[in-house]
């Protein structure tokens, strides 16, 4: 299973929201290259990016963050938030992204949706974020009409081959990840799915890589040092 280490953008700090709540965020650090830098020093392989501000109002606010940090890690970035127009994906994976992740746009345009899938294949990945069982959009901040697994089927349907699943109950509340909702999951659709939200110990991701899920993201779990990205990497194999 792949350890995705995470980091949140917003104002070109490093932050962390609790429960998807912009009114309650922490910052951890106003130099996140650094933080990238820790991550592939403890052997970290993959980053998940997440740029906050775009997440809410669309565009790249934080893009010359991002190019910072791809360039000088040289990890497979897979990055999210706000990108609901094909300039977007390109401007994120001419900066060096590995994947890009749609949220909003998947939901509200599945015109958007299908070109991108169509011309960028795996590199367009879906964020599935959960809100008292339905989809939300606009970052966190509205629940659309979607169920969990009705969106994961029609992305399915539609040649999507990576989601990434957040449980916005879970995120950044050091709680536990949601394993039910992966094992199910795991069962109905034939897609990767990375976990995201919740991942607090070293034996959530014991039980995650046994479900098979193809990855993890670690967030909070790391900025509180509940446990090191090494430990994480060992815990995955």
């Amino acid at each position: 299973m792949q350890i995705f280490p995470a980091i949140d953008l917003f104002g070109g700090k490093a932050v962390r929201l609790y429960k998807g709540n912009y009114d309650d965020m922490t910052i951890y650090s106003d130099r996140p290259a650094e933080i990238a830098a820790d991550f592939a020093a403890q052997g970290a392989k993959y980053i998940h990016i997440v740029d906050l501000e775009g997440a809410k109002t669309g565009g790249t606010p934080n893009i010359e963050t991002v190019k910072t940090i791809l360039s000088s890690t040289g990890l497979f970035a897979e990055i999210g938030g706000g990108i609901r127009s094909m300039a977007t994906v390109n401007t994120y994976l001419d900066a060096g992204a590995g994947r890009v992740i749609l949220g909003t746009a998947a939901v509200e345009n599945e015109d958007f949706l299908q070109e991108a899938v169509k011309t960028y294949g795996e590199k367009i990945a879906v964020g599935v974020d959960l809100k008292d069982g339905f989809v939300a959009v606009k970052g966190w901040t509205e629940k659309s009409r979607y169920s969990a697994f009705e969106f994961c089927e029609k992305l399915q349907s539609l040649g999507v081959k990576t989601l990434i699943v957040t449980d916005i109950s879970k995120d950044g509340a050091m709680q536990g990840a949601n394993h039910g909702l992966y094992q199910d999951l795991s069962k109905k659709i034939r897609m990767d799915l990375i976990a995201s939200g919740g991942v607090s110990s070293l034996e959530d991701i014991h039980r995650l890589a046994a479900l098979g899920v193809s990855g993890a993201i670690v967030g909070k779990a790391y900025y509180t040092k509940a446990f090191t990205i090494r430990e994480a990497l060992e815990a995955a194999t």
